[in-house]
């Protein structure tokens, strides 16, 4: 009900013919809009350069400086444990995390600094949908988030944006930027981040992630054919999606990492070798014709194809060319012919030479590695094992057009389009290898977590997975708010419980034979505001009493565990090390790790120098008590000369 905005309706000409020319930028009520680039304008209209500001490339956009600050502002919040809905709370290594995920990579700075080995994330793919990650800015910033429509005029906190912000770039960049910058903090050195993402956003995606990653630690892009067109597309019908890959640091990760994946029917294609060449009493003649149609029959990639062979062992195994690579020739002492076994002839050298040196091709001839035709005249080739060729490199391209509804259906989750879990293993597979924490800060339905569990069922490795998840709500017209789910967060964490107990009931004699027992719980935190009281932050503010030295200054609602937690986040330790509780001269205690941290929470001021000492003879490296457990000051000041005494490698706080 407004006239005519003659100021964009000029703007949308000027894009008619200088489409350059016409960027995002936003309003004097802060939402987003067309503007003019006019240095570009007058570059356009011009013939000779027009003096502007330096030129440099980088990717920019309105917001980008708010984007970093909001990064780089600290938060007083905290993760308070939730243990009625966590399972094996006291002994998982796994996390759920929920909450908006900008404050959990905030609060997770400390504990998990340079421990993540992948990153995993399947963001929001700009698409016009409505965001519901809404940046969460200090006192500073709340202007911002007003003009980015992110609060409302009284203050309150927007989590869904208007539909037609979604549809700008510059609101999706600012989300992205700041998390995906407080994320590299966290990557082990020869750790990856991986991102799903389709055509909408995928130029400026990868852009971001050079500026934050480096453009030297990109290891390409995947292409993800779903083996279906879009049906609804206006020019080419997209039926990909794109996977993003960099690296923290490249020349840790090149000497760290193999960087391959499994053959994923190897495992299968030597069994059923194994099992032809047992039933027909050897390698014989038809054992070779059976296994060769079989691997005819199956569903296989190329290079798998290729083994089509058994040799004489029962082996299974493809014959390689031993030509020189290059298209220059190889030096002289490449030309040497191999002698052919039966005949005593030399065989025929290839054009530009062998691909190995002399000394190898000996060697390769005595193991056995070298296969030679019926006489001379046949060019020799090498043998290559399936059993010791196990790994492939990572292609480009990655086929799968299933979905997981069937799987969903069958755990009784309701979701709609969740990634597959069969997608999620291939590359977590790849990046992990045997071990390793997987984050996920967009989880969704939780597929990543579920991944992880599938694969340390089937191959007996111990890899650990940090899920965050923002409890949005579910709508009251949707399938999972009617079968009682009232946000995702709730989805995902039924989704693993379910799952967790069908793959244990599915595979227990297989967990059984192992030594190790499966991790398959996972304990929940939650983002609450601190534990402390607002006093503990501003003591001289003018409305404010001033506290005493040995004022409490807990709020009154926090459990013990709830202040243990935030220790935690404080002093770096693991979230999820086992935490086990014990009474100690008539003290309740909780002992986090193998004595990472010792933790006294009691407020009946009897803290003193005969507990001080029960606890410094197990010298933890940390020990924290509450400030009223404390009878006086000095009561304190003896507690630390007791450790300071007996155990001068522990560190002692209070609250």
């Amino acid at each position: 009900m407004h006239s005519l905005d003659l100021a964009q309706d000029a703007i949308a000409r000027i894009s008619e013919l200088f489409p350059g020319c016409v960027t995002e930028g936003r309003g004097d009520d802060g939402a987003p809009r067309l503007a003019v680039d006019f240095d570009r304008l007058r570059q356009e209209l011009s013939g000779s350069i027009i003096e502007g500001p330096p030129e440099r490339y980088h990717l920019n956009w309105p917001g980008k400086r708010e984007a970093l600050l909001t990064a780089n502002t600290p938060i007083a919040k905290t993760l308070r444990p939730c243990r009625e809905e966590s399972v094996h709370f006291d002994t998982t290594r796994n996390l759920f995390v929920e909450g908006d995920n900008l404050d959990v990579l905030k609060l997770i700075q400390k504990a998990y600094l340079g421990q993540v080995k992948m990153i995993y994330i399947d963001p929001p793919y700009n698409t016009g949908n409505k965001f519901v990650y809404a940046d969460d800015f200090a006192d500073s910033a709340n202007t911002f988030l007003w003009r980015t429509d992110q609060r409302d005029e009284q203050g309150n906190r927007l989590v869904i944006g208007p539909e037609a912000h979604g549809r700008f770039h510059a609101n999706w960049l600012s989300m992205m930027f700041s998390r995906l910058k407080l994320s590299r903090n966290l990557l082990r050195p020869d750790g990856v981040i991986v991102v799903h993402i389709d055509e909408n956003e995928y130029p400026n995606l990868e852009k971001v992630l050079a500026e934050i990653f480096g453009e030297a630690n990109n290891l390409g892009t995947i292409v993800w054919d779903k083996r279906n067109p879009k049906g609804d597309a206006m020019g080419v019908a997209q039926q990909h999606e794109l996977i993003c890959l960099y690296c923290k640091d490249r020349e840790v990760f090149k000497r760290a990492c193999k960087f391959k994946r499994p053959k994923e029917n190897a495992n299968r294609m030597l069994a059923r070798a194994k099992e032809i060449v047992a039933r027909e009493g050897g390698a014989t003649e038809r054992a070779r014709k059976d296994y060769r149609d079989w691997v005819k029959q199956q569903d296989l990639t190329g290079g798998e194809h290729a083994y089509n062979q058994i040799d004489d062992n029962g082996d299974v195994y493809r014959p390689v060319s031993m030509a020189w690579p290059n298209k220059k020739s190889a030096p002289d002492e490449y030309f040497q012919p191999l002698i052919h076994p039966v005949t005593g002839k030399p065989c025929p050298v290839p054009e530009r030479g062998w691909r190995n040196p002399p000394s190898t091709m000996r060697g390769l001839l005595k193991s056995g590695q070298i296969l030679f035709g019926a006489d001379e005249t046949i060019q020799p080739t090498r043998k290559y094992l399936l059993k010791d060729n196990l790994l492939e490199n990572v292609p480009s391209l990655l086929y799968f057009g299933g979905s997981d509804d069937a799987l969903l259906a069958e755990l009784g989750i309701p979701f709609d389009n969740p990634k597959p879990v069969y997608v999620a293993k291939r590359l977590i597979q790849t990046i992990c290898g045997d071990e390793g924490i997987v984050l996920d800060f967009f989880a969704g339905a939780a597929t990543t977590a579920h991944a992880v569990l599938q694969l340390n069922v089937e191959d007996g490795a111990d890899r650990r997975f940090i899920m965050v998840q923002w409890p949005e709500p579910c709508g009251k017209n949707s399938s999972a708010f009617r079968a009682g789910y009232e946000s995702i967060a709730e989805i995902a964490k039924e989704r693993l419980r379910r799952a967790a107990a069908k793959l244990v009931k599915a595979n227990a004699q297989t967990l059984a034979s192992r030594r190790t027992s499966l991790d398959w719980g996972f304990r929940v935190l939650k983002v609450g505001s601190s534990n402390m009281a607002d006093v503990y932050y501003t003591p001289h503010a003018p409305d404010q009493a001033r506290p005493a030295l040995d004022a409490d200054n807990i709020r009154p609602d926090r459990t013990s565990e709830d202040l243990l937690f935030q220790v935690m986040l404080d002093c770096g330790v693991d979230l999820a090390l086992p935490i086990v509780r014990e009474t100690v001269c008539g003290k309740d205690m909780l002992f986090v790790g193998n004595g990472a941290l010792a933790a006294c929470f009691d407020v009946d001021g009897s803290v003193d120098v005969g507990f001080a000492k029960e606890l410094a003879k197990r010298k933890p490296l940390r020990v924290v008590f509450r400030g009223a457990g404390f009878g006086d000051s000095a009561a304190r000041t003896k507690v630390a000369q007791v450790f300071k005494r007996m155990s001068p490698s522990t560190e002692v706080k209070s609250l």
